[in-house]
């Protein structure tokens, strides 16, 4: 049901439904460090585990019905891992649609992205260092250009990490979450998951 009302207000906006020669922001030559060293050679050595970040498969549809919604014709994939977002997106949208991917532990896909017009953070945001957090999400404002959709898992992973650490590092509610969102965009839809939530947001336009 929210997700029917998310639409209806995207819908009713229109302004920021992606039109042809849509222009998105310039790239920044200053974005932000969004990991460290140590635990970037963690996440390269996880993701070549086959059932490593399989969890953004599962977010697809959903992604994919927002995409439809807001006419987008390119996305951001903010975290990709080995990019089954993406190939999930392309089984349930028929026409051509774009994919950027970006992930710090992929060396093919670790330079800082550009901007664009719909970013999907997908199953990540939970597994930033804390003291990294801030910088994560200044990046991810930077880099909507006008639509995202994010999701947070709240809890604890089934996975340790090699240093004996919860996959997730950062267990936090809701409450936690979403006032750094909204210092940082226009919250279109909020929706709760069993382990976590989701949200739609847009760009703020000042």
């Amino acid at each position: 049901m929210l997700i029917g009302k998310m639409m209806r207000a995207l819908l009713t906006g229109g302004d920021h439904v992606e039109k042809p020669g849509s222009p998105v922001l310039p790239a920044s030559d200053h974005a932000p460090a969004t990991i460290t060293d140590e635990y970037r050679q963690m996440q390269t050595q996880l993701h070549q585990d086959p059932e490593y970040g399989m969890a953004s498969v599962h977010y697809a549809p959903m992604v994919a019905q927002v995409i439809k919604t807001v006419g987008a014709r390119e996305v951001l994939d903010y975290g990709a891992g080995k990019g089954r977002l993406g190939m999930a997106l392309k089984q349930h949208i028929k026409q051509d649609l774009k994919i950027h991917h970006y992930d710090p532990a992929i060396a093919e896909w670790s330079a800082p992205p550009a901007p664009c017009n719909f970013v999907a953070c997908i199953d990540v945001l939970e597994h930033i260092e804390p003291d990294l957090l801030e910088d994560v999400l200044d990046d991810l404002e930077r880099v909507t250009a006008r639509v995202g959709i994010f999701s947070v898992h709240t809890g604890p992973a089934k996975r340790i990490l090699p240093n004996g650490r919860n996959a997730h590092l950062i267990q936090q509610p809701a409450a936690w979450w979403l006032p750094k969102f909204f210092e940082r965009f226009e919250i279109m839809s909020f929706d709760r998951m069993p382990a976590g939530f989701w949200i739609v947001v847009e760009r703020k336009t000042n």
